[in-house]
């Protein structure tokens, strides 16, 4: 096992990752940028170093300076949580040439399955379910066009590399394709450094459901369940739950071995996730493979009671997994609100500046993944999520209520945060019955003037 490691990222998951380390007995060492030298993440590590400038691509997306860091420190593996450089396939090659273990899955099986295309090229030919679309990627805009009159509208376009919502644009018709393809290219761009397009066909009315899987470098493949990803904002996530209330047990029971199905067809190892969309009809399709574990991973830690980051560590060290399917059972309902320091009011603008006044709310199946602290400084540059709330309950129901008592006492004072806004979600009648697509288009017109009012009342 690793004696000391090397956490490559900020906020919250940084904060997770250090935890699960020092359960382990392992040292770690953070890194930090000149805006988060006072960022919790930087006082828990037990040695931080400061790589750069505020700006991500000065700090956390430098792959040099963060290797640096690590040969200086003398760790032997890092963990890059989610986002930055954790799909980051040049990356993860550069830790090989090293000498230094990166806590995820091969640069092959990156490569693999996070370009959209060569994702879907594998799973097709393993006989696993994909959206139709086109093969290959795509940059010309009529050429695009081309492709989209032989698919059919409506017609999703996507970013082939990169995730997170970015890139992707809904087109109905013809002739806002050229505007939106531009757009959604220009995005991309700006994201990922990568033009490539890939655009398949749009499904209506479907759900958002993903597998978590975990597998070994010796063949061991697991599912841990799914999670319902179904209430989202353009495309960002904003609640996550398990068990999906709308599933039967042999429609999850197929959904699981097919994600167990395509994580071996991909030769991963790691944890990772297999995204799926399901239609009205309950056919369900493979959209993506995220490889690097997820914002809402704890969700299916508190109903499965496994640590996924700990199960990561153990893998990327040698180790053959501990559990096999017939250990992994479920307890109860779990729900996870992202809580993000924006403006729902102003257009979602990022909020930056200092918390003055915390109170974090606790109880029986509550948990709170945060980097929070009263004082703490909110910098301008990096994602705006700061949080999230999980709690389980013995059912939907319970769990339901059980978020509703815990966002109501939660206070975060100083700059404005989208928990007014979850809150709204959890009390609408559509999230109670599951109807995802109603509470999604209702987020899209915007609440009114008075439940925004009723919403900072009981908040």
């Amino acid at each position: 096992m690793y004696r000391k490691i090397l956490v490559a990222n900020r906020g919250e998951i940084a904060v997770r990752i250090i935890r699960a380390c020092r359960e382990m007995g392992i040292a770690t060492v953070g890194i930090c940028s000149l805006a988060d030298k006072e960022a919790l993440h930087a006082q828990l590590a037990d040695t931080c170093i400061c790589i750069g400038d505020g700006q991500a691509a000065d700090s956390y997306l430098n792959g040099e300076r963060v290797l640096s860091a690590a040969i200086a420190s003398g760790a032997e593996a890092i963990h890059p949580g989610y986002g930055f450089l954790s799909e980051n396939a040049a990356f993860a090659r550069m830790c090989e040439k090293c000498g230094i273990d990166f806590i995820g899955p091969s640069p092959e099986s990156m490569e693999a399955m996070g370009d959209k295309a060569s994702a879907r090229k594998i799973m097709d030919e393993a006989g696993i379910p994909v959206i139709p679309g086109m093969e290959g990627t795509v940059q010309s805009a009529e050429e695009a066009m081309k492709l989209a009159d032989r698919i059919g509208y409506p017609i999703m376009i996507k970013a082939s590399a990169g995730g997170g919502g970015k890139g992707m644009r809904v087109v109905e018709s013809p002739e806002e394709f050229a505007e939106q393809f531009s757009a959604a290219q220009q995005e991309t761009e700006k994201a990922f450094g990568d033009g490539r397009m890939y655009l398949e066909r749009y499904v209506r009315h479907a759900r958002h459901v993903e597998v978590q899987i975990l597998a070994d470098r010796y063949g061991n493949t697991i599912h841990l369940g799914e999670r319902d990803c179904s209430i989202q904002r353009r495309h960002q996530k904003l609640i996550e739950e398990t068990p999906a209330p709308f599933l039967d047990e042999e429609l999850r029971r197929r959904m699981g071995e097919t994600a167990v199905q395509a994580a071996k067809a991909a030769h991963y190892y790691s944890a990772g996730t297999i995204e799926f969309l399901l239609d009205e009809n309950k056919n369900f399709y493979f959209m993506e493979m995220n490889t690097r574990i997820q914002v809402e991973h704890p969700v299916t830690e508190m109903v499965t009671g496994v640590d996924l980051v700990k199960e990561m560590i153990r893998i990327s060290a040698g180790e053959k997994l501990s559990l096999d399917q017939r250990d992994i059972s479920f307890r109860g309902h779990a729900i996870e609100c992202r809580i993000s320091a924006e403006d729902p009011s102003r257009g979602f603008i990022p909020s930056a500046g200092r918390v003055v006044q915390l109170y974090v709310p606790g109880g029986n199946g509550v948990r709170i993944d945060s980097c929070l602290y009263q004082g703490c400084q909110i910098p301008p540059y990096y994602d705006s999520m700061i949080g999230k709330v999980i709690v389980q309950g013995r059912d939907r129901r319970e769990a339901i209520q059980k978020m509703r008592s815990v966002l109501g006492e939660l206070i975060i004072e100083g700059i404005r945060t989208n928990l007014e806004l979850q809150y709204w979600i959890l009390q609408e009648e559509a999230f109670e019955k599951g109807d995802a697509e109603t509470v999604n288009r209702k987020l899209m017109q915007g609440r009114t003037e008075e439940e925004e009012q009723d919403a900072e009342r009981t908040v």
